[in-house]
């Protein structure tokens, strides 16, 4: 379980004021640690760990920043880490011109299809769809109906992320949140009628994923329409106080966790909104970032991170901070990827010097070369490559035509491709 930090005595309190400016207090404070790190920090003879908690809860008095929400207080210190961040997400993934060379136009919407099927499987996979990346991916490429409550999970995360960006620009309303809530959650609830509905008791606990316990106990679910009066305006205006956009929208998504407004379904659509928000305020190059998917890999941390904000007088800097290290690393991720990609469309146009054939037929015969068993859909290679259907068909048929692929029959309407026999040979004589 974790360990809630310490409370001061009068005593304590006084010397607190003494030791929050001393080198080694500040020193500590530039990781933002919780307890149960500061605990175990080396201090010196006259100042004890608890000495060193009680003099950095001083010092992070300084300078905060307050939200309330209902009758619910929570605040924020703004550290140097974070103004770092928020700086280096301004000049890369934010504005109106910022970040476009790292998206070769050409390409554009394929990248944008495979980060969105990556963000859906992550966040889905957090909250248990139990199935793998490959498996998911087939399914939305070939627009296969789900096989299971975890297909079902993440075909709808996939078809609401794309509902949030075609109305990203729309404001927050209630009924926004509940439609986003339905599509989210769609024949994968044990009680259907609980899609898109609010709670209407407090029959609910969230628990900790470490250990199992009670971690939190939402407000009452009487109070939820206030809250939401409250988010609300959070999210459509701005207050007197600045707030920069990406730490608002990261508070957004912490306070509808926080809330836990519907029965199951609440980390999907806390997830959603923030990702809503971003693009609500020009940070575009979110839509190819899978931060999900770096989330899911630390999933403890994050875990650890609601409930340090929650242990700690509702610290949100620890979510904050968690999130933006979080976005970071999706960031460099989608760089190494973007690189990765870069490095096959060079392959893929060496092929495109074969006569008769375009660069999106390049890509095709890129695909069955790396994997030699594909059997290809017309409605995979829509999605794969972002075109229409009769352009993927002609595509198809092309390569058909010119010997690179065989067609089979399915059925009295559909049709698959496959590899033919001669497209080993045709290859080699490319390539002599």
């Amino acid at each position: 379980m974790l360990e809630h930090p310490p409370i001061a005595i009068e005593q304590d309190e006084l010397d607190s004021y003494k030791n929050a400016f001393l080198p080694d207090v500040q020193n500590a404070n530039t990781d933002y640690p919780y307890w149960d790190k500061v605990k175990y920090i080396p201090t010196k003879d006259d100042l004890s760990n608890k000495s060193l908690w009680f003099a950095l809860k001083v010092l992070r008095q300084l300078n905060r920043t307050v939200v309330t929400f209902g009758n619910y207080r929570f605040s924020f210190m703004m550290t140097d880490e974070m103004f770092e961040l928020l700086h280096y997400f301004d000049m890369n993934i934010g504005g109106s011109l910022t970040g476009e060379h790292l998206i070769p136009s050409e390409n554009k919407n394929a990248y944008l299809v495979s980060s969105i099927m990556e963000e859906a499987i992550a966040s889905s996979q957090m909250e248990g769809a139990a199935t793998t990346r490959k498996v998911a991916k087939d399914m939305l490429r070939k627009s296969e109906k789900p096989k299971n409550k975890g297909q079902q999970m993440i075909l709808n995360n996939y078809l609401t992320i794309n509902h949030i960006k075609e109305h990203a620009q729309d404001d927050f309303s209630i009924w926004h949140l509940l439609e986003i809530h339905r599509s989210m959650t769609e024949k994968t609830l044990d009680n259907t009628a609980d899609a898109g509905k609010i709670r209407e008791h407090d029959n609910i606990v969230v628990m900790d994923g470490i250990t199992g316990d009670i971690a939190h106990t939402p407000p009452h679910y009487e109070e939820l329409n206030k809250l939401f009066f409250d988010l609300e305006i959070f999210f459509n205006k701005n207050s007197k106080t600045f707030i920069h956009p990406v730490v608002k929208g990261i508070i957004i998504h912490f306070m509808l966790a926080y809330f836990h407004p519907f029965v199951d379904g609440n980390g999907r659509t806390s997830r959603s909104l923030f990702y809503w928000y971003m693009l609500k305020n020009g940070y575009w190059l979110v839509e190819y970032m899978s931060i999900s998917r770096i989330i899911y890999k630390t999933k403890k941390t994050y875990e650890k991170s609601f409930l340090y904000t929650e242990y700690d007088d509702n610290d949100l800097t620890y979510f904050i901070l968690y999130n933006l290290r979080t976005m970071k690393k999706a960031f460099e991720e989608l760089k190494l990827y973007l690189k990765r990609k870069t490095e096959e469309n060079n392959s893929v146009l060496l092929l495109t010097h074969i006569k008769g054939i375009n660069q999106r037929q390049a890509q095709i015969i890129k695909i069955v070369q790396e994997k030699p068993n594909s059997c290809l859909y017309v409605k995979e290679i829509e999605n794969r490559l972002s075109v229409g259907n009769q352009t993927a068909r002609t595509d198809l048929n092309g390569l058909v035509e010119l010997g690179y692929l065989t067609e089979i029959q399915i059925n009295k309407v559909k049709k698959n491709y496959i590899k033919s026999d001669k497209f080993d040979a045709l290859l080699n004589n490319i390539h002599k």
